[in-house]
């Protein structure tokens, strides 16, 4: 199998049919060892129904159908871990990656690299999110002490040795093209057209932005723990240096009135750092208890031509 592609699908149903032939052109261009392997994250519209009718009609489409919504980095790894092409291509389904471009991005494979991402230059995106995007990011190289592309997402091919190295990690929390960026690789990225939206809206509200954002930091990263640590070494130092002034002031009678206010202010501000610290640390307890009990990542219900 030369080539596989892999379609996180959730309320796509009115884009899936004209993906597919589109895909099935672009490929056929390049090859006809290809697969279309679309992953059904137990969507609420009728995508399962229109996968298995394209399936029956076209051997190279394959379908699979999780068990509830598991998140679509979830479905993606379900999909990858059923790929059987040299190259995998992992695109979302509502066109607003444009199957042409994938000729673009194998092409430059053949300049000596394993991973070629589509670096989306006018992302067709609402202003907040574009901004959400740019501030996560920054975040989390800061956090993880490693510079990341905010225009580059999921679409993009990358050779089966990638895959593999991705699908051995055994992180709970899956974030694409985090673990891309873990398991190294010669790497490029190339400009794409990103299109608008054709239907419906993003699946992705901002809270749920938010959560997968925090997830994100937690899962991969500690120095939160470590900013905890230089947090409380800073407030010591600071306690400490106040209290001397204040031993100092009473010593020469400068204070003939205990502060009611310093003395609540310190109270309130000190309990929050605490309860806040320990929130962290609760966390971090919460991750590893989730991957103590070692649950599969996603649950296949049905499948198709695979």
């Amino acid at each position: 199998m030369k080539f596989s592609v892999v379609v996180p699908i959730y309320k796509c149903s009115q884009t899936i049919t004209e993906l597919s032939s589109r895909l099935i052109d672009t490929l056929s261009t390049l090859s006809n060892e290809f697969e279309v392997i679309y992953v059904n994250d137990s969507s609420p519209e009728n995508e399962w129904e229109i996968i298995l009718e394209l399936a029956r009609k076209e051997s190279r489409i394959k379908g699979i159908n999780l068990s509830r919504n598991f998140g679509q980095h979830y479905a993606i790894t379900a999909g990858l871990a059923n790929a059987k092409g040299e190259w995998i291509v992992v695109m979302d389904g509502d066109l607003q990656d444009q199957p042409e471009q994938i000729i673009d991005l194998y092409n430059k494979t053949k300049e000596g690299f394993d991973i070629v991402s589509a670096r989306r230059v006018n992302r067709k995106d609402k202003f907040s999110k574009k901004l959400f995007s740019a501030f996560f990011y920054k975040v989390f190289g800061y956090l993880t002490n490693v510079n990341y592309d905010n225009t580059i997402a999921n679409f993009g091919i990358y050779h089966k040795n990638v895959i593999l190295s991705v699908l051995s990690m055994k992180d709970k929390v899956r974030a694409f093209p985090i673990l891309l960026q873990w398991v190294g690789y010669n790497r490029t990225g190339i400009a794409v057209s990103h299109m608008e939206r054709m239907s419906g809206k993003s699946s992705y509200n901002y809270s749920k932005l938010f959560k997968l954002a925090f997830e994100i930091i937690i899962s991969f990263s500690n120095k939160p723990l470590l900013l905890m640590i230089r947090g409380g070494f800073f407030i010591s130092i600071l306690s400490f240096a106040v209290g001397v002034f204040y031993l100092y002031k009473n010593i020469t009678g400068q204070i003939l009135v205990s502060g009611f206010t310093s003395l609540i202010i310190s109270i309130w501000f000190l309990s929050g750092i605490i309860l806040l610290s320990l929130g962290i640390l609760g966390v971090y307890i919460d991750k590893i208890f989730d991957a103590s009990k070692d649950r599969p990542l996603y649950i296949v219900k049905d499948r198709i031509g695979l």
